[in-house]
């Protein structure tokens, strides 16, 4: 068997080739593009090659590349390979060296490759979502303009002021020329952005389509279809989580943890891991208060001895198990009474 190392970066990757001793068989700078990747595995003697890359900023390209050409490819945690291999002096060539070397003594810690349909699927996801995040950002921006000028926004009486009758109510406002023309601007870049958004709608429905595990999921409080969708796809295989606390740790939504001299204290959470999961999960929070009324008893409760930031967090991460429950168990939530 040979391994090769990949130090990946935007325009160039440096691999290491060496065989099962050790000893460097090929190595140096090579161009982003798969024919240089066949040409450096070419000149490679005959025999299984087996591959490794870090989990970095658009991993795949180079991943579907390597599938190409060697008989195996692999996902390095980049966070382990810097708390097993980490190096006072760091160049390419020693962190492809490293990689190929942790993948050589079996002591690579993996990471979790999806497939390449789900892996399209999470980017048009994370898309939508991100355009869903930015629509909450212009409509904070519009109610700190609002905020400005209290005598004219306790004039909404309202239910929706981001709706339609609330837009055309804003527009009407008599403000002072500047932020007239700043609400005027924002109102126009909410219209764009939910826009794109119903422009999705289609797509979801064909993603989402008869997946049994968004049905499950939608089930949940809190959980409407386009976080089901996002979730049973950034979970993708619940069966690689062990147990629920690792798929919080995952998420990131487990208390950071010092222990010395017999002491341990939690801090705050990580926010390690994936933070699209973290994000979906604390939205998710108080649409499901308010329809389950064990899950609001369970925030209430966090809230009077820890304050409100606390109780969102520990609620979010309630939710999780949920749905690590129900994604593992194949079935719908049950509501508990209180």
């Amino acid at each position: 068997m040979q391994y090769i190392g990949v130090d990946y970066h935007r325009e160039y990757s440096y691999m290491t080739a060496m065989d099962e001793r050790g000893t460097i068989l090929v190595e140096g700078r090579v161009a982003n593009d798969p024919e240089s990747v066949g040409h450096f595995m070419d000149r490679l003697p005959e025999g299984e090659k087996s591959a490794v890359l870090e989990a970095g900023r658009n991993w795949m390209v180079m991943h579907d590349w390597l599938e190409e050409e060697a008989d195996e490819v692999h996902l390095a945690h980049p966070l382990k390979v810097k708390w097993i291999a980490e190096s006072k002096i760091k160049t390419d060539k020693i962190d492809a060296r490293a990689l190929a070397h942790l993948l050589r003594c079996d002591l690579l810690p993996e990471a979790y490759v999806p497939s390449k349909e789900a892996r399209a699927v999470k980017n048009f996801l994370r898309q939508r979502m991100f355009w869903i995040r930015l629509r909450t950002m212009v409509k904070n921006r519009i109610s700190g303009v609002l905020d400005r000028h209290p005598e004219k926004r306790q004039n909404w009486k309202g239910s929706d002021l981001f709706g339609r009758s609330g837009q055309e109510w804003m527009k009407a406002l008599d403000l002072p020329e500047m932020d007239r023309r700043l609400l005027d601007e924002e109102i126009e870049l909410l219209k764009a952005l939910e826009g794109r958004i119903e422009a999705t709608e289609e797509n979801m429905d064909g993603i989402s389509g008869e997946d049994e595990r968004v049905k499950h999921l939608r089930t949940i409080p809190g959980i409407g279809g386009f976080f089901a969708t996002l979730l049973a796809y950034e979970i993708d295989d619940v069966k690689r989580f062990g147990n629920e606390k690792k798929l919080a740790a995952y998420a990131g939504l487990v208390p950071s943890t010092y222990s010395s001299g017999g002491r341990t204290l939690h801090g705050h959470i990580t926010k390690q891991g994936n933070k699209y999961l973290r994000w979906a999960m604390v939205e998710a929070v108080w649409p499901a208060i308010r329809k389950d009324a064990g899950l609001k008893k369970f925030y209430e409760d966090h809230k009077e001895r820890k304050g409100a930031n606390n109780a969102k967090v520990a609620t979010a991460k309630r939710l999780l198990t949920i749905v690590y429950r129900v994604l593992k168990d194949k079935r719908d939530y049950e509501v508990r009474a209180a």
